[in-house]
């Protein structure tokens, strides 16, 4: 069997060729070479010396380290959460009668003028038969959130609004320019503890450091929520809430790197 070539031949001739273009080694060789070492930095907690093109370069080691900062603040934002359930076999009677009485809470809320008041949301659903699972009625469920930073009108509020409806919970927290003022702060503190913990570890190894990436992540604890106590008690009582606000630690980490310098 016979194979054709695959390349053409001119009076029986090869064709002329083009000189080959050799590559400049020294050229070459420096660009691997800098994509290694660049990966054994981004990668390595102490990156090891890297060979690049005609010569031998030490690569700076890198360190990773990180360093937190918490903070309190006060938690000057008071937040309530109260709803009225009803159950009925009409919906469009049973929705009426919610709806009825919740504008009449909301009305009394907007006479605070220092206690933010809004609806919270609105859910029905079908109550079932023990026996054959047929719908026997209706259970709806609406609900309105207070915010306000004065404590001494929203217990007072609540306790009004305690005649009618049922207190869901009563929470504290960091108003959001206080928890961002306070964030700042401990933002700053944590940057100082990374600069001191990155002075320590150039130190203990003879040399000088310089900054390579920082990043930074805030935390904060969940809202304090006051303990109620059963819904019919409360709402016999109509007395005023009584509210501790106390304080919320913000958190601030900050992970980064850092080259070590001679």
């Amino acid at each position: 069997m016979r194979y054709k070539s695959a390349i053409r031949t001119e009076n029986g001739r090869l064709p002329a060729l083009r000189p080959a273009i050799i590559p400049d080694r020294n050229r070459t060789m420096k660009l691997p070479a800098r994509l290694f070492a660049s990966t054994l930095l981004a990668s390595a907690v102490v990156a090891l010396p890297a060979v690049a093109g005609d010569g031998f370069r030490s690569a700076l080691p890198v360190v990773d380290l990180s360093a937190e900062a918490s903070l309190p603040a006060a938690n000057d934002l008071f937040v309530a959460s109260l709803y009225l359930e009803r159950d009925g076999r009409d919906p469009a009677a049973l929705a009426d009668e919610v709806n009825r009485e919740i504008a009449a809470a909301l009305a009394t809320a907007r006479e605070r003028k220092s206690v933010k008041v809004q609806s919270d949301g609105t859910q029905t659903w079908p109550i079932h038969g023990k026996e054959d699972r047929r719908i026997e009625g209706w259970r709806m469920r609406s609900t309105i959130r207070l915010e306000s930073r004065d404590a001494g009108a929203m217990s007072e509020l609540v306790g009004v609004l305690q005649s009618r409806l049922a207190v869901g919970q009563i929470g504290m927290q960091p108003a959001p320019e206080t928890r961002r003022a306070v964030a700042d702060e401990a933002m700053v503190a944590a940057i100082r503890n990374f600069e001191a913990r990155a002075g320590v570890i150039a130190g203990a190894l003879g040399k000088r450091y310089r900054l390579r990436q920082l990043s930074m992540s805030e935390a904060g604890g969940v809202p304090v929520y006051a303990r109620m106590r059963s819904a019919p008690a409360m709402m016999a009582e109509a007395s005023p809430a009584p509210i501790e606000a106390g304080e919320t630690l913000v958190n601030v980490s900050v992970s980064g790197s850092i080259e070590l310098i001679d």
